[in-house]
């Protein structure tokens, strides 16, 4: 498979314009032979919301009008695409990334882990566990930034077989390192693709850091995106490659198998509660 990753500017609360935007460089992707074009985070809305009303207002459906112009689009194109956006939720909004395909919805990944910036300081919590879908042959597994920083996030993908991970992000400055190690590691540790696929521009006094990448299972780079314009990087994706767990680096004396390897009995205290609970609308907790 060969896919796309679209490092864009996005205009918050302007959702047509940034649907113009995408749909056209999807046109431009699947024209180069992308079967799988991945947007950022909230890229069709916008991240950097002051208050929960204000983003209520961009908020619409998984299989509302964007998903709709997607597949309409997609229908004469072939491929699929995620991208970011706000879904309603029954207090609020959630944080998603949903999955299109020419037929349609095929999946919709609600944000897990949530940081105290723009729309995440208010939006609910995912509740569904991590899933991987299968798209013509490939795995893919979904995240969405924050995510990324949580090691047993990509882990439990991988277990499910994941081939490829794709996070639409929103790193801001301060965030580099998720750019430039992080993303490297986890493709690294689990032995599968990862496409970072961040936004630039400003955004509210926040600045939105770019270098998007797409890493091999070995960790090495493939393809990287500058810090300040928009871009699409392209990779082709080898499934023998990610499923190929075993490293054998010195024959007989050297081999390693990072799933194959783990002691699960060992980690119990990974899935034990803990205290440090977020609160949750507090106007006295430290922003």
């Amino acid at each position: 498979m060969k896919i796309a990753a679209v490092q864009m500017d996005v205009q918050i609360g302007n959702c047509d314009a940034n649907m113009q935007t995408m749909l056209a460089h999807l046109s431009t992707t699947t024209s180069q032979g992308a079967s799988l074009t991945i947007f950022p985070e909230c890229a069709l809305t916008g991240y950097c919301f002051d208050q929960l009303d204000e983003a209520k207002l961009y908020a619409q459906p998984a299989d509302g009008p964007a998903s709709l112009a997607f597949a309409d689009l997609l229908k004469t194109t072939g491929g699929y695409v995620i991208y970011g956006m706000l879904e309603p939720s029954s207090d609020g909004v959630y944080n998603a990334a949903v999955l299109v395909g020419p037929q349609g919805v095929i999946g919709t990944y609600r944000k897990i882990h949530l940081p105290h910036l723009g729309v995440d300081t208010f939006s609910a919590f995912g509740e569904d566990p991590f899933k991987v879908y299968d798209i013509d042959g490939v795995n893919v597994g979904i995240g969405i930034c924050y995510d990324s920083a949580f090691p047993e996030s990509i882990r439990c993908m991988a277990l499910q077989g994941a081939d490829l991970i794709a996070l639409p992000t929103n790193f801001p400055a301060g965030a580099e390192m998720m750019t430039r190690n992080v993303i490297n590691t986890r493709a690294m540790e689990n032995a599968v693709y990862f496409a970072g696929v961040n936004r630039i521009g400003t955004e509210r006094g926040f600045r939105f850091i770019g270098e998007s990448l797409i890493v091999a299972p070995s960790g090495k780079t493939i393809q990287q995106a500058s810090g300040t314009d928009e871009e699409i990087l392209y990779a082709d994706i080898d499934v023998e490659l990610a499923r190929n767990k075993r490293v054998i680096r010195t024959p007989g004396k050297h081999a390693i198998d990072r799933l194959a390897d783990r002691r699960p009995e060992m980690y119990a205290a990974l899935t034990e509660p803990h205290q440090r609970l977020r609160p949750r609308n507090d106007p006295a907790y430290e922003r």
